[in-house]
């Protein structure tokens, strides 16, 4: 299932106030993350009517609990809201019983598990990375040979 495409512009000000929310410790004033200007939902393809959602990064998350933005586009204007959410205690596993791959989504989430979403956008990236890094490994490679027989 391929990733949903839709993302939205970080509203950093409501951000920051449910970031604060997290501290386990009252008055433990935390180190703030860094947080992207824009997010992308992390669910797979979703029907029109489910939100889209994005986790947020926290510096300490309360109780196991990770906090999220959900955001929906409706009648011309973007709606968000945040939640700390538990994670999806679903584990896959594909060669051993004792490995395994957790799901990083919110516990109950819409649609598939984070292991059956992929990202077309990011694999081209990667594989542009990939073959930039082959690239100058053997560019290296024959212009060391070049220079020592000079």
């Amino acid at each position: 299932m391929l990733q949903c495409t839709a993302f939205t512009e970080l509203p950093e000000m409501g951000a920051r106030v449910a970031l604060m929310g997290l501290e386990d410790e009252p008055g433990g004033a935390s180190e703030a993350p860094e947080l992207d200007a824009f997010l992308l939902c992390e669910l797979g393809e979703h029907e029109e009517g489910v939100e889209h959602a994005a986790q947020l990064p926290s510096v300490s998350a309360s109780g196991g609990r990770d906090l999220w933005m959900f955001w929906t586009d409706g009648e011309g204007r973007r709606k968000f809201r945040f939640a700390e959410l538990l994670p999806c205690p679903a584990v896959i596993h594909r060669l051993s019983v004792k490995d395994g791959d957790a799901c990083v989504l919110f516990d109950r989430h819409p649609a598939a598990h984070s292991w059956d979403v992929t990202d077309p956008l990011a694999d081209l990236m990667a594989e542009r990375i990939r073959e930039e890094v082959r690239r100058d490994r053997g560019d290296g490679g024959a212009e060391g040979a070049r220079g020592g027989r000079s």
